[in-house]
C-alpha cells in the first residue's frame, strides 16, 4: 500500500506530485528545491544556504513520516553548476556526519524555478 506524505514544515509540491510517499517501509521524498516553507521564497543567492534549506526540507518530511536523516540510504543531488560541488559537500557533511548514505550528484541543464540545486532522498522508516 502506498501512503502519500505531507508536512507544513516543508514546501508544498510545485506540481502534480506529493512531498513524499511511503511503501514497504521505505520513504521516497520528491526533489526538494531550497524553498522556505513559511514564505515560499527560493534561495538563489548562496549555494550553501540553498543546500541547507533543501536538506532541512528533507529532514522535516522524514521526521513527519517517523524517520530521520540517520535512516537515509540514498541521496540524489541535482546541481545547476557542478562547480558548486565542494560547497555543497561542505554543508552536506554537517547533516550526514557519521552516517554516509549512497549518493549521486550530477549537473543538469536547468532546475524548476531557476533553483541552484534540488535534493531527493530515500530512507527507511
Amino acid at each position: 500500500m502506498v501512503k502519500t506524505l505531507h508536512t507544513d514544515k516543508a514546501p508544498g509540491a510545485v506540481g502534480p506530485y506529493s512531498q513524499a510517499t511511503e511503501v514497504n517501509g521505505f520513504i521516497f521524498t520528491s526533489g526538494q528545491l531550497p524553498l522556505v516553507p513559511e514564505t515560499g521564497e527560493l534561495i538563489t543567492d548562496d549555494i550553501k544556504k540553498a543546500t541547507a534549506r533543501s536538506l532541512d526540507n528533507i529532514k522535516a518530511i522524514l521526521e513527519e513520516a517517523g524517520s530521520s536523516l540517520d535512516k537515509v540510504v540514498k541521496v540524489n543531488i541535482f546541481l545547476d553548476d557542478v562547480n558548486d560541488f565542494a560547497a555543497v559537500n561542505e554543508v552536506y557533511s554537517e547533516y550526514f556526519t557519521n552516517h554516509k548514505p549512497a549518493r549521486s550528484c550530477v549537473e543538469v541543464a536547468k532546475l524548476p524555478k531557476g533553483g541552484l540545486l534540488e535534493i531527493e532522498a530515500i530512507a527507511v522508516k
